[in-house]
């Protein structure tokens, strides 16, 4: 029996000239192309939030099959010990046996597949899944397990920009501040012209900077996947209240508290972002069965 037979898979590549853009697609996600993005962030050392990931985008047949694989990995259409055979992999997708061996180990460092002597490569369990990995956060942001990727992306941050909020409070350098003053203006001016995309690029690399201040190296890692998440899962529970005039108040607000370094004050504006989003049950976490 076929271990990738599943009537959505579709061969890879046909030619090896075929681009990255026509490449890049999730075959089981409705995803339309957003409008070119009016976004005035200069592409500076501040605004280069979560940019050493092990994201495959962009690099060819390899990237393809590693998002071809991972994410039916994470969609469950392959399951948990599921057998990978090499030989099958590059006959399904039509790749070189280096192209299959290269991507294996890429999704073997994410913790979604094992290999091992006289086992042969299988589909490991989401307990081992690298969560934090920003393609699998991706991946599950857009497959069927989009509403749990957005609830904990929502609950991770209720545990940790107030925190970093509280700590970055009068921490920040001159630079950081004007970014930071900039971003709200951006946010403003995007909200007020309907141009969601700009205004989620900005809030996203707002609550970036808001980690990276916070003097925790921890809370620093942590900066470049929360603010690529924000991007790649939108939707509720993810990014803040929806563009509004109290929206962008709230992100001057912590952003004024952060230059004068009231720490409750920059606290306390985050937990008011944090709390209102329309579309989920419970804006504050709260216990549940498991």
């Amino acid at each position: 029996m076929s271990t990738l037979a599943h009537p959505t898979v579709t061969a890879a590549r046909q030619a090896e000239s075929i681009s990255a853009s026509e490449l890049d697609r999730f075959p089981y996600a409705d995803r339309p192309t957003p409008p070119a993005p009016r976004w005035e962030g200069a592409e500076n050392d501040l605004a280069r939030v979560g940019r050493k990931t092990t994201s495959s985008r962009g690099r060819g047949l390899h990237g393809q099959l590693v998002q071809q694989l991972g994410q039916m990995i994470v969609s469950g259409d392959l399951g948990a010990d599921r057998p990978l055979v090499p030989e099958e992999i590059g006959q399904r997708f039509e790749v070189s046996r280096t192209v299959v061996r290269e991507s294996l180990r890429v999704l073997e460092a994410k913790g979604l597949v094992s290999a091992r002597p006289n086992v042969g490569t299988r589909v490991r369990p989401v307990s081992d899944w690298n969560l934090l990995d920003p393609d699998i956060i991706e991946w599950r942001a857009f497959g069927p397990q989009r509403d749990e990727q957005r609830r904990e992306l929502f609950e991770l941050r209720w545990a940790i920009e107030p925190l970093a909020a509280r700590l970055a409070a009068g921490h920040g350098r001159e630079d950081v501040q004007h970014r930071l003053v900039e971003l709200t203006e951006i946010m403003g001016q995007a909200g007020n012209q309907g141009d969601l995309v700009s205004y989620s690029r900005a809030d996203a690399e707002l609550h970036g900077l808001v980690l990276q201040m916070a003097g925790n190296r921890m809370l620093e890692h942590l900066s470049g996947i929360v603010a690529g998440a924000l991007q790649v899962s939108g939707g509720s529970g993810t990014t803040c209240e929806r563009p509004s005039e109290s929206a962008v108040s709230l992100h001057a607000r912590l952003v004024d508290a952060l230059g004068t370094g009231d720490g409750t004050a920059a606290e306390a504006a985050v937990r008011a972002l944090l709390t209102v989003h329309p579309d989920i049950e419970h804006a504050v976490p709260a216990p549940r069965e498991h």
